[in-house]
């Protein structure tokens, strides 16, 4: 290691750092996928998250002390990227990681040492602070690392007091500062100033565990957990101006500008904040393809379809026109792979998901520049000069239209755009997010958290065993621990051991009983939280205590049927393998007793032909009878052996795998038939597309088939007594009831029509002469829109140079409006769109349309009268 080194690639801290602490001791652990084992957040968005179960006390660790290099995801602060020095929403973290081993007095040394010996970085550039309580680490920086006192900063709660949750492990931190100006000395050292500090090194001291009441307790094995960011300790070393020009982001910055055929250090601020966005938007885009998310419109695919939306977004302001993010994401991919291999392990399927929602955005944002189109043309028809916040937000969340390209057409078209209307629109939407917003919390389930250092994890026997004794070991009534709980309670309850499966891999909880001495729980459904299984269920007889010894018995009906369907699961993502795609992949699934449901990632619809194979293929394989092979093999060996992952799933050191030879295996913690001639039938009952490149079977077999054709029986058998035909004849009886349908609408539409011209002509008599003008102002009863429409052109035709404006009531609750205009009374400044608009407000409604002919509606059919007079006294002022 260089003790002063001059440049340190990307690559090179994070190797120099993993290796200082493996010389430590420190066992390096891979980075984590994104999509975290937690659910209580989306993705990986702390560096200490794979550890959450050990810091919980709930899981053991295998070493005393870990170092590892976690990519991570956040995105509650996305609107600050390309803004700030130091924002992103991937990045990653080095940390050291001590479970019950060191504590502060050593990893304070280590973390200086790193710093200022192995990193160079010189002492009078670094200022630390410390929770405003914490004297035992004020004074090891004071005492035996030598930081002069007024370089040691006491901070509140706020910013050094680390907390997972209201409840649970917590402590003080000590974080490390780069000073960029020590010239300016140490009086008055606000931390909070960017432009002269940021911190790179946060070390949490976890030694407390904080109740309900707020009160803190020791824990008996106190934890580190520390982070350092790469991005920001390559600033410092690289000696750039932020976080994106060095060498972990700038050359993706570098291929934008390059394809927008600008230059980044010639550019603008406006140009330069979009590059940065799209620098640090691919390097997100890419690691989340890598660990198999895929875009959609829910859950962390929403995160990826926004992030790549907002990189061509920013492309379309930057002037690139066409499809770049492969382009991009080629660069992102070289800049990572040596890290992270499995970047270029992916490219395929990285680059085709990028080159799909890009292709897809790019012709949503040409319907929002046709939307934007019809709003300038509204607002000038209403003669106004600015476009609404309002307009002007639903342009940017729907469409992804952003404000810059909204205000740069709206001044080409000499409008302004309402941008606190904007803005207010803005922050309700950051409002909502907030809500959601993106926490680690430790807790589980509520209290199980203070119970988890007096109980141990449920051990599962429903691979083997429909029933067995347990004991009692945690009620929860609404989340609160109780000692016990009454008949009619909804409960929540934890055993030492189980034969309920609990929902995991897309297989619903179990059903069944808890019984006892009098006792009896009916369990609707059971969850995993963290190694606990919660028992959700009522308690339908007697008094259930903590301590009570209990009888545990599933459905068994309820479980044959999901073990039929879950097995069916495999064979259908087998078939699909075979018979479409062998690049076909899992993007989500539900095993419930009654059907199955089966997302797998392939850009098209399957054809008729396709499912009636692989329908018959699943078939097949049934009546084959193939016995399953369960085994528990080591991870690497069952990937040799071509075992198929299970999407979203994370995998410890051994595996289960659920293999029928030849035609499927895969990893998978789910129960399943013992042979696949137990599942009976298969039959598919439909297939459609739910997310873009994302397509849905949904299916059933086994028992629940029965369920299936009776219903359908049931329907064709009413559907036949209705008709008075043959089951087999209704397939032509409705096809002519369609066509006859069909053919009285036509009719009806053109009754209405003649109906419509025969009231409308009998308003010509009523026409008033207005100066060089004719002009017929009158209601018409019970006539559509469209008709209406029709029946003012035609008085408009016969009365030649005018205006006509009808209205109606079609139906309770709405009101039509139409204004017809000749040219010459458009050249006297009249404009049917804009005039029947202002009408229509009178009805509480709107509209509007071309300059000679505009439709409008409303609400309120009492107006119609008054909005009419209006019209007609209008129409007079203006043309007489």
């Amino acid at each position: 290691m260089s003790s002063n080194p001059q440049y340190l690639s990307g690559n090179e801290i994070r190797n120099i750092f993993l290796d200082f602490f493996a010389q430590r001791e420190h066992q390096i652990l891979p980075s984590a996928s994104l999509v975290p084992e937690d659910p209580t957040v989306l993705l990986t968005i702390a560096g200490m998250l794979p550890f959450k179960p050990i810091f919980l006390g709930q899981r053991t660790p295998e070493f005393k002390r870990a170092t590892t290099s976690q990519k991570c995801i956040r995105t509650n602060d996305i609107e600050n990227v390309g803004r700030t020095k130091r924002h992103h929403t991937f990045f990653e973290m080095l940390g050291n990681f001590s479970f019950g081993d060191y504590f502060k007095e050593q990893a304070i040394a280590w973390g200086w040492e790193i710093s200022t010996q192995v990193f160079g970085i010189s002492p009078q550039n670094l200022v630390v602070s410390v929770f405003k309580d914490d004297d035992e680490a004020f004074g090891i920086w004071r005492d035996q690392i030598g930081v002069p006192i007024a370089r040691i900063k006491r901070l509140g709660e706020d910013d050094n007091f680390w907390v997972s949750g209201p409840t649970g492990p917590c402590g003080p931190c000590s974080e490390i500062y780069y000073d960029f100006h020590p010239e300016r000395g140490d009086e008055n050292i606000d931390l909070e100033d960017d432009s002269r500090f940021i911190e790179f090194y946060n070390l949490v001291f976890m030694q407390y565990n904080r109740d309900t009441s707020g009160n803190l307790t020791p824990l008996q094995n106190k934890n580190i957990d520390t982070g350092m960011g790469l991005e920001r300790m390559a600033q410092i070393l690289q000696k750039v101006p932020n976080n994106y020009e060095t060498d972990l982001i700038f050359p993706i910055i570098q291929t934008a500008a390059q394809i927008a055929g600008i230059d980044y250090h010639k550019s603008d601020e406006k140009t330069k904040v979009s590059l940065k966005v799209i620098g640090d938007h691919v390097r997100s885009v890419v690691h989340m393809i890598a660990d198999e998310i895929r875009a959609s419109n829910v859950g962390r695919g929403y995160v990826l379809r926004r992030l790549i939306r907002r990189v061509v977004r920013h492309g379309r302001l930057i002037g690139i026109s066409g499809e770049f993010t492969t382009q991009v994401a080629e660069t992102a991919i070289a800049l990572s792979e040596s890290a992270y291999p499995n970047v270029r392990q992916r490219e395929a399927a990285i680059k085709a998901e990028l080159q799909r929602e890009e292709s897809n955005f790019l012709k949503t944002l040409d319907r929002g520049e046709k939307l934007l189109e019809e709003i300038i043309q509204e607002v000038k028809q209403r003669g106004e000069t600015s476009i609404s916040g309002e307009s002007a937000f639903t342009l940017y969340d729907t469409y992804g239209f952003p404000l810059e390209l909204t205000q740069e057409v709206a001044e080409e078209n000499h409008l302004t755009v309402d941008e606190a209307g904007f803005n207010a629109e803005m922050q309700k939407q950051v409002e909502r997010a907030k809500a959601a917003h993106e926490t680690i919390d430790l807790t589980v389930q509520g209290s199980l958290d203070k119970l988890a250092e007096h109980i141990h994890a449920t051990e599962f026997l429903g691979y083997t065993q429909p029933a067995t004794t347990a004991k009692v070991e945690a009620i929860l009534v609404a989340g609160v621990s109780q000692e016990e709980a009454e008949v009619g309670t909804q409960v929540q309850i934890v055993l030492d051991k189980t034969p309920f499966y609990a929902e995991s891999g897309g297989q619903i909880g179990d059903r069944g009983y808890i019984s006892g001495d009098g006792i009896v729980v009916r369990v609707e459904d059971v969850k995993k939280e963290s190694d606990f299984f919660v028992h959700f269920g009522r308690i339908e007889r007697g008094t259930l205590r903590v301590g009570d010894r209990v009888t545990a018995q599933i459905d068994p009906a309820c479980r044959r049927r999901a073990q039929a369907n879950h097995t069916a699961t495999h064979l259908l993502q087998a078939a699909l393998k075979k018979i479409v795609d062998d690049s076909i992949s899992q993007a989500g699934s539900l095993v419930s007793f009654d059907r199955l449901r089966f997302d797998f990632n392939c850009p098209r619809a399957l054809t008729v032909e396709e499912v009636q194979q692989i329908e018959e293929q699943v078939n097949t394989w049934i009546a084959q009878a193939h016995a399953a092979k369960v085994e528990v093999l080591p991870l690497a060996e069952a990937k040799a052996r071509g075992a198929v992952a299970m999407f979203g799933e994370k995998y410890g050191e051994e595996v289960r795998v659920i293999d029928f030879p030849s035609v499927s295996m895969e990893l998978c913690g789910g129960t399943h038939v013992s042979n696949t001639a137990e599942i009976g039938v298969f039959k598919i009952i439909s297939e459609a597309g739910v997310a873009s490149g994302v397509r849905r079977i949904e299916a059933v077999s086994g028992p629940a088939i029965l369920d299936y054709l009776n219903l359908r029986d049931k329907v064709v058998k009413d559907l036949s007594d209705r008709f008075k035909v043959k089951p087999e004849e209704l397939p032509d009886r409705i096809t002519s009831l369609q066509s006859e349908l069909r053919t009285s609408q036509k009719e009806l539409e053109s009754l209405k029509v003649q109906l419509a011209i025969a009231k409308s002509d009998s308003l010509l008599q009523t026409a008033e002469t207005v100066g060089d003008f004719k002009i017929i102002v009158s209601q018409l009863e019970d006539v559509d829109p469209e008709s209406l429409k029709t029946a003012a052109e035609r008085l408009l035709q016969k009365i030649g140079n005018g205006a006509v404006v009808l209205g109606s009531v079609p139906e309770e609750g709405k009101v039509s409006i139409v204004a017809a205009f000749s040219s010459e009374v458009n050249k006297k400044g009249l404009q049917a769109g804009k005039f029947v608009g202002a009408i229509a407000k009178i009805c509480g409604g709107g509209g509007g349309g071309r300059p000679n002919l505009a439709q409008a509606g409303g609400r309120d059919a009492s107006k119609l009268p008054e909005a009419l007079e209006q019209a007609e006294s209008e129409l007079k002022s203006a043309l007489g």
